[in-house]
């Protein structure tokens, strides 16, 4: 090697090393593997795992709810009471399968066991259950966009309270639950993020920057609330003791309508670009402040759009189904070691 070749190798090493870390680590594709759904046009969405590792989803337009079995590769399919057309699912410790009748205004609760379904009602105005979580505590708290609510479900007596969000039109969306049971969630027409007590039933309110409208949060261990800014193409950070927002623009713009979103057990925000064909899933290291993966999402026939997904601690999965009738797993690296 010439010298004049080892002093330029010499001088692109030290200016890496003194690169800051989101400078030197490219974002990295992540690998996804997507396994088409048995039933043609039924939009399966929002996935659940399962305490056993199986993986429940419904079928929205299709009017199921079904379960996949990552070991066998086999389907299996629950057909729902005419008019449910499900919207979300989740299972309980027990095995028991609920889920949100988007369209006919109930939470259903179907024994996989027996293939039993009951359907609750839910009080008058109440006409869209859209995403649900348990809280720990023996409730399901649930979002009704439409319908302009939040509300909650208590299991054993199936009675329902709701909160009206007071501000015209505000369509509450995505929801997450913190150590406590408490439900925050995000306003999808308009620039706010709230959170319920679950005591008093007490509503807090937070302001967005104008203009934002957030589509899907998640929650971080030290307590902050995240968010994707649907309409203006960011993903965003509210913390709740100082109410301070802060924002990082996404990889595909203004335009890149970001949707689904979860968080790993490394605290890494994870969420998939739908304004773009094909979708792409992104994830950001707030450690770093830093995308650390860009990856594009092309089953099918590349043009899908991710609603909602969740993360697996146990196999370090990230699961999702998309409009055009795959459910997909991505598997999420480890945070290097640097």
């Amino acid at each position: 090697m010439s010298p004049s070749r080892r002093l330029l190798l010499a001088a692109v090493s030290a200016a890496l090393a003194a690169a800051p870390v989101s400078a030197q680590r490219a974002a990295a594709d992540v690998p996804i593997a997507e396994t088409q759904v048995p039933w043609e046009r039924s939009r399966p969405r929002d996935p659940y795992v399962a305490p056993d590792g199986k993986i429940w989803f419904v079928g929205q337009v299709g009017n199921y709810v079904a379960v996949y079995d990552p070991a066998t590769r086999a389907f299996k399919k629950y057909d729902l009471e005419a008019g449910a057309l499900p919207h979300n699912n989740i299972v309980d410790a027990d095995g028991i399968v609920w889920y949100a009748g988007n369209a006919n205004g109930t939470i259903g609760r179907l024994d996989p066991a027996t293939g039993a379904i009951k359907v609750i009602k839910m009080p008058e105005g109440v006409r869209d259950p859209h995403t649900m979580m348990f809280d720990g505590k023996g409730g399901i708290w649930f979002t009704s966009q439409g319908s302009n609510f939040v509300g909650r479900l208590d299991m054993r007596s199936e009675q329902v309270r709701v909160v009206s969000i007071p501000v015209e039109r505000s369509r509450p969306y995505g929801l997450v639950i913190d150590e406590s049971g408490r439900p925050w969630f995000d306003l999808f027409g308009t620039n706010k993020l709230g959170t319920i007590d679950p005591a008093s039933f007490a509503l807090t309110l937070f302001d967005l920057p104008e203009g934002s409208r957030p589509r899907r949060i998640a929650r971080t261990t030290n307590g902050d609330v995240w968010y994707v800014d649907y309409s203006r193409g960011y993903l965003g950070k509210l913390d709740p003791k100082t109410k301070q927002v802060e924002e990082w623009a996404t990889p595909s713009g203004p335009r890149s309508q970001p949707y689904a979103m979860t968080v790993d057990d490394q605290d890494r925000l994870w969420y998939v670009e739908t304004g773009v064909q094909p979708n792409r899933m992104v994830g950001f290291d707030p450690k770093t402040k830093s995308i650390i993966s860009n990856t594009p999402i092309t089953g099918g026939d590349g043009r899908n759009a991710v609603r909602h997904m969740v993360f697996d601690p146990k196999t370090r999965s990230i699961w999702y189904g998309s409009d055009n009738g795959f459910l997909g797993q991505v598997k999420v690296p480890p945070r290097p070691v640097l």
